[in-house]
């Protein structure tokens, strides 16, 4: 089986809005893992520049599930439009990868 993993960035108002998606994500089988970072973004928003402490989730799932992914995410989020981007894994511990399908409730025995 090849599988497609990649990791998907949101970033977050709040430390608990970040550690409610990620748990949800995660209890979902939708990520196998995620981490959550304090962060500051600056951006600019209905034409003004801001600056705001967030969180960032870094995501790691098979990109397989990324519409469900995104479907939960908007669910549980605050923002209007929260990011939500896709990058996919190119490379890595074969270990880990096995490990995040396995977490993702695929077969064991994954091929890159």
């Amino acid at each position: 089986m090849t599988s497609n993993f990649g990791i998907v960035l949101v970033t977050a108002g709040s430390e608990v809005e970040a550690e409610n998606i990620a748990k949800s994500l995660v209890e979902n089988q939708l990520a196998a893992c995620v981490s959550l970072s304090p962060i500051r973004s600056i951006y600019t928003w209905q034409g003004e520049i801001n600056s705001a402490a967030e969180w960032q989730l870094a995501i790691k799932t098979d990109l397989a599930k990324f519409e469900d992914l995104k479907t939960k995410v908007r669910e549980l989020h605050s923002y209007e439009v929260p990011e939500i981007i896709a990058i996919e894994i190119v490379a890595g511990s074969e270990a880990y990868l096995d490990w995040i399908g396995q977490s993702l409730g695929l077969h064991s025995g994954i091929s890159f």
